[in-house]
């Protein structure tokens, strides 16, 4: 069972400033530079997330095109888009490409979170003091839906449903791979079906899910993101999770994470409801805002929440992944919100 309170994060974490600059000449790397930056990069996603206090850690996606898009270049079929559509103007989703499908849709080599979570194993193994004591080590790995958003339909695969089924067993294949691996958490990562919801049948999603978690479900700790996109800060769908729900509950998942601090903690009352069945996640950090959340900013918060749900079935994390962060503000964010739910478990004896 998880701690009480538990302080995790979602997933992906801000790259240094360096490794943003070496990516932008990584012709002039050799392999083994490279190497040394993904291990180096990783190396101080560790170190943060460790300074902070988590009990729960992921690597920052430190090898990720944003959450997802890197997940392209492992897939055999598809043609990789040069230039996006709009490359000028305030930045929205529109200025991010889609992939030409040219063939079947493969992974031979898996889609990469395996050999991630690998690595994390390896060097967050150098800071342990006392196994008892060290964090979850998590994977985050998008689902295929989320995958089939940014491919074009063709005449093999004429639309977004049938890219999607086409993506699902390479996703179940990784899944599979990574409990085989040893990852005993991990987050299958679905924000465009929360973003279409209001537009799409939920109970289809809950299907697709479903069915991509069937071989690990009750293997490893399983849980799901839902939010309204975060490209450049920018949400992509209507802010609400009325649509989703009740027929979100029947995701077959351990806990549920809301994105809320951003929308001002509306329909926090849906705890009460999910608690009934799964435990939840609360996103009580705002990842699109630069201002930084005190200690008893997360602590009133938290008590907030607990008037809905029991502590031993709340955690708390950022909104979102912290890619579009700068990282001076992703960690103090961290170490705030981590010092204001260690004030709320002291007040109960926690």
């Amino acid at each position: 069972m998880p701690p009480p309170l538990r302080t995790t994060v979602i997933g992906s974490y801000p790259f240094p400033g360096w490794l943003e600059f070496a990516c932008q000449h990584l012709a002039q790397f050799g392999d083994a530079d490279r190497a040394e930056l993904i291990d180096d990069a990783v190396t101080i996603a560790v170190r943060d997330q460790l300074d902070a206090g988590l009990d729960v850690i992921t690597d920052g996606e430190q090898t990720r095109l944003d959450f997802n898009l890197s997940f392209y270049g492992f897939i055999e079929g598809i043609e990789l888009e040069s230039a996006p559509p709009r490359r000028f103007g305030p930045p929205a989703h529109d200025q991010r490409g889609k992939h030409k499908v040219t063939g079947e849709l493969r992974a031979p080599r898996g889609l990469g979170p395996v050999e991630d979570f690998e690595r994390l194993k390896r060097l967050a193994s150098s800071f342990i003091l006392h196994p008892s004591s060290f964090p979850t080590l998590k994977a985050s790995v998008p689902g295929p839906y989320t995958l089939s958003g940014r491919l074009l339909p063709n005449d093999e695969y004429k639309n977004r449903w049938e890219l999607t089924e086409a993506l699902l067993p390479l996703v179940r294949a990784e899944l599979e791979a990574l409990v085989r691996a040893g990852c005993t958490e991990i987050t299958v990562d679905e924000p465009s079906m929360s973003c279409y919801a209001h537009r799409e049948d939920p109970r289809r999603f809950v299907n697709i899910f479903n069915r991509t978690v069937e071989p690990v479900a009750g293997r490893c700790r399983l849980s799901t993101h839902l939010c309204f996109g975060n490209y450049k800060a920018r949400a992509v769908g209507p802010r609400r999770y009325a649509p989703m729900f009740p027929a979100f509950l029947d995701l077959k998942v351990d806990e549920i994470h809301l994105e809320m601090a951003s929308r001002e903690f509306a329909e926090l009352e849906l705890l009460g409801e999910i608690v009934k069945r799964k435990d939840v996640a609360v996103g009580i950090i705002d990842v699109k805002s630069y201002y930084v959340e005190t200690p008893d900013d997360v602590a009133e918060r938290v008590r907030a929440c607990l008037k809905h749900a029991p502590a031993e079935r709340l955690s708390f994390a950022p909104d979102c992944g912290l890619s579009q962060t700068a990282r001076w503000a992703a960690k103090q964010k961290l170490k705030n919100m981590v010092e204001g739910v260690k004030r709320v478990r002291k007040e109960l004896g926690i």
